[in-house]
């Protein structure tokens, strides 16, 4: 049960709070319209706590909406010790709150260790973040920090990583470049992919990541492929690649049918 401080909490702040942890999540969805749509200081910390415990995403979400509503005068000093939690769905909401509410000043809070978080949905969400966040001067650091992920998770850990990357823009290319002959071969087909979204953000990253797959061999003996070999989808086997264009084109068909990816929120 959240602490109510009952300093200025009216009967209605008490049923909203109520509310907001229902067992029905078509309530607390409702409660958290609510409380964005007449924001109040007093709900601050209840929505806060909610985030962390609030298993709905799309109650999570609205949550979120609710409180960029309050001034970021009290929100965000609220926020950051959430950053701290041991909780891992607070980190990430946390996070994820601090996207929506865009305040550069806050780049700062951004640490290497949630970069590098071991939960992947907290490190995700630091990721979008971050890129957000950095200041143009930083966005090289940036990119040399998140290269330090590449071949990390699954499919979805993956390509939150590459769009990260691609949003960060042209500074990523010599990253990227350097990656793309690093020994694991996952890191470098990792690396691959993604500069191939970088040159055509519409070719689909489950396509991309067979392609770059099929320009890494096994072992250290493996020929290096340079990005213009990637972008024009050149293979050791001329045969091998055209087996896949069809698999290719349905995949991103596939793909381009999905929702869009919400990350760890």
């Amino acid at each position: 049960m959240v602490p109510i401080d009952t300093t200025n909490v009216t009967v209605q702040h008490t049923r909203l709070i109520n509310a907001l942890g229902a067992q029905d999540s078509s309530v607390r969805l409702r409660a958290a319209l609510a409380a964005g749509s007449d924001p109040d200081p007093v709900l601050l910390e209840t929505l806060v706590e909610r985030c962390a415990v609030e298993p709905d995403f799309f109650v999570r979400d609205m949550l979120s909406w609710a409180l960029i509503r309050l001034s970021p005068e009290i929100t965000l000093p609220r926020i950051r010790k959430e950053l701290d939690s041991e909780r891992n769905q607070a980190r990430s909401q946390a996070l994820h709150t601090l996207s929506k509410i865009n305040d550069k000043s806050t780049w700062a809070w951004i640490t290497r260790d949630m970069l590098r978080d071991a939960d992947d949905e907290v490190a995700r969400t630091a990721w979008r973040v971050a890129v957000v966040l950095v200041p143009e001067d930083e966005r090289k650091g940036l990119a040399e920090e998140l290269v330090l992920q590449l071949g990390r998770g699954n499919r979805n850990v993956q390509l939150s990583l590459s769009r990260a990357f691609v949003d960060l823009g042209e500074v990523i290319k010599p990253v990227l470049e350097k990656a793309a002959n690093h020994p694991d071969a996952e890191v470098a087909a990792h690396a691959r992919a993604t500069e191939l979204l970088r040159q055509n953000p519409e070719s689909g990253f489950d396509a991309a990541i067979e392609e770059a797959k099929r320009t890494v061999g096994p072992g250290p003996d493996r020929a290096a492929a340079s990005a213009a070999g990637i972008r024009a989808g050149e293979t050791t086997e001329s045969a091998a690649g055209a087996e896949q264009t069809g698999s290719a084109d349905r995949t991103r068909a596939a793909e381009s049918a999905e929702s869009q990816e919400s990350v760890g929120c």
